[in-house]
């Protein structure tokens, strides 16, 4: 078996480098670690509406980059840190997902940045 790393490199905050990858793909199993709604480096403010759609904007990208796409994505993990923005956040969701919507869990955690979401996904597709 091979393993791939993507992204292991400076891309937190003020350019750190952080302790993980952003995607670790093996024998066609892509895992995509939890994404923020972060641009060059730091947390964007505003409500889960915009948070959301710039989290999963990371998502896709990080997708890409490995050669995969929301179509071969089967579950998603979703952190809210205020459980009063579900509805908002799927209305988003749905808007990306609602054509291939994978297995999901949602839960309500304090998260570790300032910001409203994480989302992490596991994608696959057949090996070459």
């Amino acid at each position: 078996m091979t393993i791939k790393r993507y992204g292991a490199e400076k891309s937190g905050a003020g350019g750190q480098n952080l302790p993980f990858a952003r995607a670790v793909e093996a024998d066609g199993w892509l895992h995509v670690s939890g994404q923020v709604p972060m641009k060059d480096g730091e947390i964007v403010g505003g409500g889960i509406v915009e948070q959301t759609h710039l989290t999963i904007k990371n998502v896709i990208s990080i997708l890409e980059e490995a050669g995969y796409g929301l179509e071969h994505v089967v579950r998603v993990g979703v952190w809210l840190d205020d459980p009063r923005d579900f509805w908002s956040f799927n209305g988003v969701y749905k808007d990306y997902f609602g054509e291939h919507p994978p297995a999901r869990a949602c839960v309500q955690a304090t998260m570790m940045v300032d910001c409203k979401v994480e989302i992490d996904c596991i994608a696959y597709k057949k090996p070459d």
